[in-house]
């Protein structure tokens, strides 16, 4: 696949970063955001993003790649810290086939736990105040 969309500013995360829509923050600096995501697939799943433009691994500066991976690696250590998790699953995904449907760079982090499955992608939204509870736990954790 050579020819691939541009980025579209008007994607869920392009909003959060302009304050057009909420989110629950968990850590923010200069170059990232880290944030609860509102439809969790499990307790702790925190989504962890690069505030600048990007579609996906494509197209994404290396740079900028780096900097949301040290994050994300903050991130696992406090999700692992706060909930108590056995691990922690990282998924990130680049275009349609894969999964993709927000289109920018985005890693999700999920706290795991033995014996439990992931829960489904239902499209059901959390309770705002879990959220609220959760990122709060997380940043005790940082």
């Amino acid at each position: 696949m050579t020819d691939r969309p541009a980025y579209d500013d008007d994607n869920i995360f392009a909003k959060i970063l302009r304050g057009e829509l909420p989110s629950q923050t968990v850590r923010e600096d200069d170059h990232t955001l880290a944030i609860m995501d509102i439809m969790p697939r499990g307790d702790g799943h925190v989504l962890v993003f690069p505030k600048a433009p990007s579609r996906n691994i494509f197209d994404i500066d290396p740079v900028d790649l780096a900097r949301t991976m040290e994050v994300v690696q903050i991130i696992s250590r406090a999700v692992l810290k706060a909930f108590g998790a056995d691990g922690v699953t990282i998924q990130q995904f680049n275009e349609p086939a894969s999964g993709q449907v927000v289109f920018h760079t985005h890693f999700h982090v999920i706290p795991r736990f033995d014996g439990v499955k992931l829960r489904p992608h239902t499209g059901e939204m959390e309770d705002q105040a879990v959220l609220a509870a959760n990122a709060e736990k997380i940043r005790a954790a940082l």
